[in-house]
C-alpha cells in the first residue's frame, strides 16, 4: 500500500545519513544485531527511524536500519531467513497477506485474527492506535451536492471516475459492488496515494481517489474524506512484525511503548514534516521520542 514521491525523498535522506549510527547500509549485520527494514512506503521509513531509536534507548547497541526492501513479499522473505530483524507494518493488510480470505475490519477483530494467522517463525508486538488506512476522497463541489459516505457514492458511482493504484481493481472492485452496490464508470490507474493521484483529483480527470488517512495532501487541498459506513476498508494499526526469538524482553517492552504512544494525529503530523517541510527522518524520530518520553 503507497507514497512513490516520499519514497525517493526517503532514499535520499537515508542514504545521506549512513554516517549515523541509526543508519546503516550492509547486508546484515553480525550476530546479536537488530536489522530494521522498512517497506516501499516513505511512513515506513519513518518507522523504522523510530524503532531503531527506541531500541538503542534501551540499551541495544548493534542497530542496523536497511533502506527500503520492497513490498510485502520481499519484507516477509527477510524476516523468514533472519536476514530482518523487525519491520512497521499495518494490520489490516498484514492480515489479508497470510489470510487472503479474512473478513474482519475492525481493529480489534483484525489484530487478534492477525495473531491466530501468523506462520510459525513471525509474531507481531502490540498494535498501536495510531492507524493509517485506505480513503476515498472526492472534491468540496461533489461532497457539497450530497456525496457524504460510501453508501451515498454508490448511487452516484456510474457517472463517476475513480483515480487509484494500480491493484485497486482486484482488490476492491467486487467488494465495493457487493456492500455499496458502487460500480465506477472507470477506474483509472495513477499512484498509490501521491502525487499523481492528487493532480488527477485536482483537475478533475478522476472525481473520487484513494489516498491514506494520515496523508497531508487531504487537507492542504480542501479533499472531502467519504464515511466507509459500513466498514470495507479493514483497520490499518500500525504494528511491529518481528521474526520470532530475535528481540529480548526489554526490546520488545521498548517497542511496545512506541506503539502505546504513537497516535493518528501524530503519524499526520510525522508525515507533514517528512513531505512538506523535507526534514531528516533521523531528527523526526529524535524529536518524537523526546516528546513522548522515550528518550533518557
Amino acid at each position: 500500500m503507497k507514497r512513490l514521491g516520499v519514497l525517493v525523498a526517503g532514499l535520499a535522506l537515508l542514504v545521506s545519513a549512513c554516517g549515523n549510527p541509526l543508519a546503516g547500509g550492509g547486508e546484515g549485520g553480525s550476530s546479536g544485531d537488530i536489522i530494521i527494514g522498512a517497506s516501499d512506503v516513505g511512513e515506513s521509513l519513518l518507522l523504522a527511524q523510530i524503532y531503531a531509536g527506541a531500541l538503542r534507548n534501551a540499551g541495544a547497541d548493534d542497530i542496523t536500519v536497511r533502506p527500503p526492501v520492497g513490498s510485502r513479499e520481499v519484507v516477509v522473505k527477510a524476516l523468514q531467513d533472519k536476514s530482518l530483524s523487525v519491520v512497521p507494518d499495518y494490520s489490516g493488510n498484514l492480515l489479508r497477506y497470510f489470510d487472503k480470505n479474512a473478513e474482519v475490519t475492525t481493529s480489534q477483530d483484525v489484530y487478534t485474527q492477525l495473531k491466530q494467522k501468523l506462520p510459525a517463525g513471525f509474531e507481531v508486538l502490540d498494535q498501536s492506535p495510531a492507524e493509517d488506512k485506505d480513503l476515498l476522497v472526492v472534491g468540496k463541489q461533489l461532497a457539497d451536492s450530497g456525496v457524504k459516505t460510501f453508501s451515498d457514492l454508490g448511487r452516484r458511482c456510474q457517472d463517476l471516475v475513480m483515480g487509484g493504484p494500480g491493484q485497486w481493481s482486484s482488490r476492491w472492485k467486487d467488494r465495493i459492488k457487493q456492500l455499496y452496490g458502487c460500480e465506477f464508470k472507470e477506474i483509472r490507474t495513477t499512484d498509490t496515494g501521491g502525487p499523481v493521484t492528487v493532480a488527477a483529483l485536482k483537475s478533475g480527470e478522476v472525481q473520487v481517489a484513494d489516498l491514506f488517512s494520515t496523508s497531508s495532501t487531504i487537507a492542504a487541498n480542501g479533499f472531502v474524506p467519504l464515511e466507509d459506513d459500513k466498514n470495507m476498508f479493514p483497520a490499518q494499526n500500525i504494528v511491529p512484525l518481528v521474526a520470532k526469538g530475535v528481540l529480548d524482553q526489554r526490546e520488545t517492552e521498548a517497542l511496545n511503548r512506541v506503539s502505546a504512544a504513537l497516535t493518528t494525529d501524530q503519524l499526520t503530523e510525522l508525515n507533514v514534516q517528512f513531505t512538506e517541510e523535507k526534514r531528516n527522518p533521523l531528527d523526526i524520530a529524535d524529536d518524537f521520542l523526546q516528546r513522548n518520553g522515550l528518550k533518557s
